[in-house]
């Protein structure tokens, strides 16, 4: 059975390079990566399944079962209770996560840092196009011979672009 056809969006061309443009940010970003950094990366994912908590758990409670079973046999135990062992070795292992976390968390924040500086342009020049549109619509209105002229205060205000400094200025000023 085949689907009927769907009439195109009619802004799946600004829609489809927003998302190519993004998907093209994030694969130069996994490119540009160091092979540890994507080491990193694999070891990190896998290691965030709910499984790996899960097996994890089995795994203590296996080792302090047959020490347990051990004691209750009176054999000798591999890690006799407090388990120094096991404390040694989940302490390795808290370290060794939390050294791969801060390292993924690192080149994650190099992407994220990317995506605020072009959140950022776009944003000025979206500010800048908005006011050059103010402009031309305030010069139309004052060409146009249907329409009354008058003054508007505020549409000249919003006809100039803001300076990017001046606006960091105010924000530092505020704090």
């Amino acid at each position: 059975m085949t689907q009927p056809a769907r009439a195109p969006r009619a802004d799946s061309t600004h829609v489809d390079e927003t998302i190519e443009s993004i998907r093209r940010l994030h694969a130069e970003h996994q490119v540009r990566a160091s092979l540890q950094q994507r080491a990193v990366a694999r070891i990190t994912a896998t290691i965030a399944r709910p499984g790996i908590a899960l097996a994890v758990a089995l795994a203590v409670a296996g080792w302090i079962g047959l020490n347990a079973a051990l004691t209750l046999n009176r054999l000798p135990t591999i890690d006799p209770p407090p388990f120094a062992w096991l404390q040694g070795a989940m302490t390795l292992g808290s370290l060794l996560l939390v050294l791969l976390v801060l390292g993924a968390q690192k080149h994650e924040d190099e992407l994220d840092q990317k995506r605020e500086l072009l959140t950022l342009e776009l944003a000025i020049l979206s500010e800048r196009k908005a006011a050059k549109m103010i402009r031309l619509l305030e010069e139309l209105r004052r060409d146009s011979p249907q329409i009354h002229d008058r003054r508007d205060h505020e549409a000249e205000a919003m006809a100039q672009p803001a300076n990017p400094q001046s606006v960091l200025d105010a924000i530092e000023k505020a704090r």
